[in-house]
C-alpha cells in the first residue's frame, strides 16, 4: 500500500501555509500594537494581554481572563474592539469606573456610549439609536438595562463585535459581590449569534472561574490566567489595640505616598485629622462628597500634593498610581477577594510596597454585628421594601420598570433603619428580581436640543435674551443635536457674568419651549423596580437562597478572620492558596516568614532536629529522655522522633537505635 507514494513529487504548500499562518501574526500583532501606540501610546503589551486580545478577536472563543489589579483588564477589551468590525457591549456594575473608562476613551478620540440606572427614559432612546446607527465603538451599560425591553428591540439591529464582562465574578453566586442582574447576560447571547465573550476578572477562586463560565455559557472552557504573586509587595498584618497610633508610625518610617482604608465615611475624616496633626500630609476621601471635592481631593494626591489619603472603598478603582508605598487597612475587610483587590493598588510599579491589615479582637465582634445587620430577617425586608416605596410615593401596582432617585441618609434618619440592613434587603429583593438599589451615582447636567440647526436659529432671532446662551452652548460643547451632552452652569455662568441660578432659569425656559430637553445634575442612588409594588403577601424571599447567601458570608469572613489570625503560613502562600496557587513558595518577606514561623521556617527547623537525632544516634544508642532533654523545643523533637519511630528509622530497645 506504500508503493503509491509517488517519492519524486514534493509539496511545498504546508511550509508555505506555516509561512503565511507567521506571517499573518505578526501582521495582526502590528496591527494590535499600532492601535495600542496610537490611542494609549504604548510600544508594548503586558504579560497576557496579547493571548487574550487573539483569543477574542482571531479565535473568537469565549474567554475568561483572570489579572490581577492594575494588570490592565481594560486594554484586552478596548484593543480588539477597536480592530473589529462593530460595537463592543462593555458591561459593568461599577457606574463610577464606567463614566471613567467613557471619558478616557473620548479624550483618545474614541466615540463610545453609556447607559445606566441614572438616565431617563427618552436619554437611553437616544443613546440605542446612537448604539444602531452611529457608528460608535462602545455601548457601556450596567447589567440591569440587559433586560428591558427597549434595550433588546435595539440590540438585534447592532452590529456587535464582542461581549466584555467587566468584575465577571459578579454573576457567580460562590463571588463576592453577587449581583443578580448579571444572570441576565447569557440571556442576551442567543440574540447574538457567533459574538464572543471576554469575562474579566481580577479575584475569582477555583469554584467562581467555573461557575462564571458555566453562567455565562461559554461554548467550551477557556481561563488565561496571571498569576496573583506580587513578589514586590510585602504583606503585613499587625495585632494592635491603638490602632491610630501605629498608623502614625508606619507614615512615619515609610515616606512613600500612602492609602488607608476604613469601612465609614466618618472615620476618613477623623483618621485623616489624626494623621495630619502628627505632622503627616493627609486628606479623607468618600462617596459622599461632591463630584467636584471628590476630584480635586484625588487629584492633590495623585500630584503628591497629599502624601496619604484615608478613604472607604469607594476609592481607588479606575485609579492607576504606580508609586503607592503603604495600603493599610485599619478595618477588616468583608473578604479575602476585597482584601486582595485594595491591597493590590500598592506597589504597581514593581518596587517594594507594603500591605498592611491593623487587627485586634474587637474585630470579630465588629464582624458579627456586620452579619446581624447584614442579614435582616424576611419580614423586615418587607417592612423595608414597602417604607421604601411609600417614601418615594409608589403606588400598588405601578412602577415597573421604573429609576427612581433615592436619598438613603433622608430615608434611614425618617424611618429609623440601619442602612446596612436598608442595602441588603434591596440586595435579596434584587436576588428575587423584584427592586435593586444602585450604588450613587453622579449625574452632571445634561442638555439635547430637540429643533435642527435652521429652526434654533430662528428661535435666536426672536428670542435675543436666550441667543447669547444658544451661541455659547453652540462653541463650548459639540454633539448637542444628536446626543445628551454633559454641561456645565456653573462654567456658562461664569464666561456670560451670570448668576448660576439665571443660567439655570435660561436652560430650563429652553426645555419648556420644547427647544431643548434639559436634565439638571443630581446625585443619589437609584431604586430600580423590576416589578410593579406589590403587597407584602407577594414579596416572596426565597429561604434557599437567604440561607445560601448567610453560609457564603461566613464562610468568606471565616477566610478573612483565618488570615488576619495565622501565625504560621506564609501570607503570600495564604493568598495565593485561596485563589487555588497551590505551588506557591514563601515569600520570605512578611511578617509570619520573618518571626520565623512559616511553613518554610517550621520544615527547616524539623529538618534541623532529624538530622541532629540521626546524628546523636550513629555515635551510639542513647536514653530516650536523654536525647529529648538535649532539645530547646522538645515538642518537636518528641514528634519527630516518633515520626521516625513509625517510619522505621529508629527502634527502642531499652535505647533508641538506629536501623540501619
Amino acid at each position: 500500500m506504500f508503493g503509491s507514494i509517488k517519492k519524486n513529487k514534493q509539496i511545498h504548500r504546508p511550509q508555505n501555509a506555516i509561512a503565511q499562518h507567521n506571517e499573518g501574526i505578526m501582521e495582526q500583532d502590528d496591527k494590535y500594537r499600532k492601535i495600542l501606540e496610537r490611542y494609549w501610546g504604548y510600544t508594548q503589551f503586558r504579560s497576557l494581554q496579547e493571548d487574550i486580545i487573539r483569543a477574542v478577536a482571531e479565535e473568537r472563543r469565549d474567554t475568561l481572563a483572570l489579572m490581577p489589579t492594575g494588570g490592565g483588564k481594560s486594554i484586552t477589551f478596548q484593543v480588539p474592539a477597536l480592530a473589529m468590525e462593530g460595537i463592543c457591549l462593555v458591561v459593568t456594575p461599577l457606574i463610577a469606573l464606567m463614566k471613567d473608562q467613557v471619558e478616557n476613551l473620548r479624550k483618545r478620540g474614541v466615540k463610545t456610549l453609556l447607559i445606566h440606572s441614572g438616565m431617563t427614559s427618552r436619554e437611553i432612546d437616544v443613546t440605542l439609536n446612537n448604539a444602531v446607527f452611529g457608528n460608535f465603538k462602545f455601548l457601556y451599560l450596567s447589567p440591569e438595562r440587559l433586560g428591558t425591553e427597549l434595550f433588546l428591540a435595539r440590540l438585534q439591529k447592532m452590529k456587535v463585535c464582542l461581549i466584555a464582562v467587566d468584575e465577571s465574578h459578579c454573576i457567580s453566586q460562590w463571588g463576592y459581590d453577587f449581583r443578580p442582574s448579571y444572570l441576565r447576560i447569557a440571556d442576551i447571547r442567543p440574540l447574538l449569534p457567533g459574538v464572543p465573550v471576554l469575562a474579566l476578572t481580577a479575584t475569582a477562586t477555583p469554584q467562581v472561574t467555573a461557575d462564571i463560565m458555566e453562567k455565562l455559557r461559554f461554548g467550551a472552557p477557556h481561563l488565561l490566567k496571571k498569576s496573583f504573586e506580587r513578589s514586590n509587595l510585602v504583606y503585613v498584618v499587625r495585632t494592635v489595640k491603638a490602632k491610630e497610633s501605629y498608623l502614625v508610625n508606619i507614615f512615619r518610617k515609610e515616606q512613600g505616598t500612602g492609602i488607608v482604608y476604613v469601612r465609614n465615611r466618618g472615620e476618613t475624616k477623623a483618621t485623616a485629622h489624626a494623621l495630619s496633626c502628627a505632622g503627616i500630609s493627609a486628606d479623607f476621601y468618600h462617596a459622599g462628597l461632591s463630584p467636584e471635592v471628590r476630584a480635586a481631593k484625588q487629584d492633590d494626591w495623585k500630584s503628591g500634593k497629599t502624601r496619604v489619603i484615608v478613604a472607604t472603598n469607594a476609592f481607588g478603582m479606575g485609579i492607576d498610581k504606580p508609586d503607592v508605598r503603604a495600603v493599610v487597612h485599619i478595618d477588616l475587610p468583608d473578604s479575602v477577594e476585597a482584601y486582595f483587590q485594595e491591597a493590590g493598588r500598592a506597589g504597581r510599579d514593581g518596587k517594594r510596597a507594603y500591605a498592611v491589615l491593623l487587627y485586634s479582637e474587637n474585630d470579630r465582634y465588629k464582624a458579627a454585628m456586620r452579619f446581624r445587620h447584614g442579614f435582616p430577617s424576611p419580614e423586615l425586608i418587607k417592612k423595608i421594601y414597602q417604607a421604601v416605596c411609600s417614601h418615594l410615593q409608589i403606588p400598588y401596582g405601578a412602577g415597573k420598570g421604573g429609576a427612581y432617585s433615592f436619598d438613603m441618609i433622608e430615608f434611614v434618619i425618617k424611618y429609623r433603619y440601619h442602612a446596612l440592613a436598608v442595602m441588603s434587603a434591596f440586595s435579596f429583593l434584587a436576588r428575587e428580581n423584584i427592586a435593586e438599589l444602585t450604588d450613587e451615582i453622579n449625574n452632571p447636567s445634561r442638555l439635547l436640543f430637540l429643533v435642527n440647526r435652521d429652526d434654533l436659529y430662528k428661535i435666536q432671532i426672536n428670542n435675543p435674551d436666550l441667543d447669547i446662551l444658544i451661541r455659547t452652548l453652540l462653541r463650548t460643547y459639540t454633539g448637542l443635536f444628536t446626543e445628551f451632552t454633559n454641561i456645565d452652569e456653573e462654567y456658562l455662568a461664569r464666561i456670560l457674568s451670570k448668576s448660576r441660578d439665571d443660567i439655570y432659569h435660561l436652560l430650563s425656559r429652553l426645555s419648556r419651549m420644547k427647544i431643548a430637553e434639559y436634565i439638571p445634575k443630581r446625585r443619589s442612588p437609584m431604586l430600580i423596580m423590576h416589578e410593579e409594588r406589590l403587597d407584602s403577601n407577594n414579596i416572596r424571599i426565597s429561604a434557599q437562597n437567604f440561607g445560601e447567601a448567610k453560609k457564603r458570608f461566613i464562610t468568606r469572613m471565616d477566610a478573612m478572620l483565618a488570615y488576619a489570625e495565622n501565625s504560621k503560613i506564609c501570607r503570600s502562600v495564604s493568598l495565593l492558596n485561596y485563589f487555588g496557587e497551590s505551588d506557591a513558595k514563601p515569600c520570605g518577606q512578611c511578617d509570619v516568614c520573618r518571626s520565623g514561623n512559616s511553613e518554610k521556617a517550621a520544615r527547616q527547623k524539623s529538618d534541623r532536629i532529624r538530622e541532629q537525632i540521626r546524628a546523636r544516634l550513629r555515635q551510639s544508642p542513647v536514653e530516650t529522655d536523654k536525647l529529648i532533654s538535649g532539645f530547646d523545643d522538645q515538642e518537636a523533637a518528641i514528634r519527630i522522633i516518633r515520626e521516625m519511630m513509625e517510619k522505621g528509622e529508629i527502634v527502642e530497645k531499652g535505647k533508641l537505635i538506629m536501623n540501619c
